[in-house]
Order: structure tokens, then sequence, then C-alpha cells
């Protein structure tokens, strides 16, 4: 049994820690277009050929990256990732976690579980912080250009990652490990230990997982914007979240006091259960 309970802090990207999809600072002016433009030939995609959205998008950008001479390598990518905009305090968010999770007795690890590309969010800023990202990927040719869409994660496939990260699996690739039985007091992370951050529908199905096994689910929201402000009300109306918030990461924000408040009590419940063993 650990001294310290581990306790992972799971983010959906586009929405949740960005104000904006990632393939909109940098990439969609590189091809000469507006996001308007860009996202409507990528759901007209979807549309005329009952097709994933994600690989539409994926689509999009391959074809419209070579139709202008833009060589899709891992380093373009993640130049794309330095100019993504980020909400008010999440540079410093990790950092103040950290040592308030190291101050009462809890480890804490970061996962994004996205949609968007892992390339570009491994070019972000806060690329550092995570012990893993689980994101949407590229295969890549002997020159590391793209070629073919490797993983594509919609909005049900990201459930999987809960229980990848539930029992230590960092492969994406990985789909017999994960499927295999475990004692649940042998997981590393049990699900009542995670905290699932996201801005909106397509985050639903984690925020039910992990909320149904005994975590915690918070739906963020653009303080600027009264439709996403009604969007998360609505899911913790449907209790489909724990707790909503605005996403606001600053050490004086109600999402700081909230997540310091649920590693409280994820420390007390694990120094509770300790006492149900007698020797």
């Amino acid at each position: 049994m650990r001294r310290k309970p581990i306790v992972a802090l799971v983010y959906d990207f586009d929405g949740t820690l960005s104000p904006g999809n990632m393939q909109e600072f940098g990439f969609i002016q590189a091809i000469g277009q507006t996001p308007q433009e860009f996202w409507t030939k990528s759901d007209q995609i979807a549309t005329d050929d009952d097709a994933s959205g994600i690989l539409a998008y994926m689509k999009l950008m391959f074809d419209e990256a070579k139709k202008n001479g833009i060589e899709l390598r891992k380093e373009e990518f993640q130049k794309f990732g330095e100019k993504i905009s980020l909400y008010d305090g999440v540079r410093g968010w990790f950092k103040a976690i950290n040592e308030y999770g190291e101050a009462h007795g809890v480890i804490v690890e970061h996962y994004i579980n996205s949609s968007g590309l892992k390339e570009i969010i491994q070019g972000s800023p806060i690329a550092k912080e995570f012990k893993h990202v689980f994101a949407c990927s590229y295969i890549y040719d002997e020159n590391g250009v793209a070629q073919w869409a490797g993983n594509a994660v919609d909005y049900t496939a990201k459930t999987q990652y809960l229980f990848k990260i539930n029992k230590g699996i960092l492969s994406s690739r990985d789909n017999k490990e994960v499927n295999e039985s475990v004692a649940e007091d042998k997981k590393r992370i049990p699900f009542n230990h995670m905290v699932y951050f996201g801005d909106g529908e397509t985050d639903v199905p984690c925020m039910k997982i992990v909320k149904m096994f005994g975590g915690n689910a918070i739906a963020v929201f653009n303080p600027a914007n009264d439709k996403k402000r009604a969007q998360a009300r609505k899911l913790l109306r449907q209790q489909r979240v724990n707790f909503i918030t605005p996403a606001v990461y600053t050490k004086d924000s109600r999402t700081y006091r909230l997540v310091c408040a649920i590693l409280d009590k994820i420390k007390a419940e694990y120094d509770l259960k300790q006492f149900t063993r007698y020797e």
C-alpha cells in the first residue's frame, strides 16, 4: 500500500485549457483560410461521406497543407503549438496544484485526453507538464512527413484512455493489457482518484464514467461566453458533472479552491481507509 495516493487530473484541451481549437492558432492561417471556412469544409466532408468528424478534419489538414506546399512534419506542428492561447492562469496552474498536493500528502499527475492533435499539444507552452498526452496523431514516413492518420480520438474513444490511466498504461496502441482483469486494489489510479476537466457535450461520456465510478467531473466554461456558461449549468442540472467552474486557473480562482478541496477529500478518504485494515 502506498503512503500517498496518486491523483490523476485529466484534461480535455480545446475549450478547457485553451479558448479555441488548436488548429486556429497558426495552421488555418497558414493555409489562407478562416476558422469558419475550415470547419465548414471539415463538417461537409464528414456529412458527404458519413465519416468520423475527427478523421474528416485530419484529412482536410493533410489535403490543404499539400495544396499550399506545407509539409506536415512534427516540427511544423509543434511550431503551431507554440502559438496556442491559454486561459488565464493555466501556465502556473500545474506548479501550484503540484505544490499543494505535495504539501498535503497527495501525488498529482496531469494527463491530456483530447480529440486535438498530439503533435500540436507537444509544442504548446505547457507540454512538459503532462505525464502523458492521449490525442489524435499522424503516421510519418521515413522523411518525417505525415502520411496517414495514426490515431483518431472521438468523444467515445476518449473513454478508453480513462481505463488506461486507471491501470497505468501509457500506450495508445495497447488493446490487450487494458482489457485484462486486474483487482481493484492493484490498479494504479482508482477512478475515485480521478478529476476530469471538460468544456462541453463531447466530454460527457468521460465525465459520466469518472462520476459514476466515484471520481469528480468538472465542466469548465469560458467566463466571457454566456452560451458556454449555460451549457455548463445544463450539464450540472442533468447530473452529468459534479461541479462547474469558470476556466480561470489562477491561485485565487474558484477552480483552484475546488480542486484543492477535492484533493483534501481524496487524502482524507485514503487515510480513513487505512483503518479498515487491522493486523
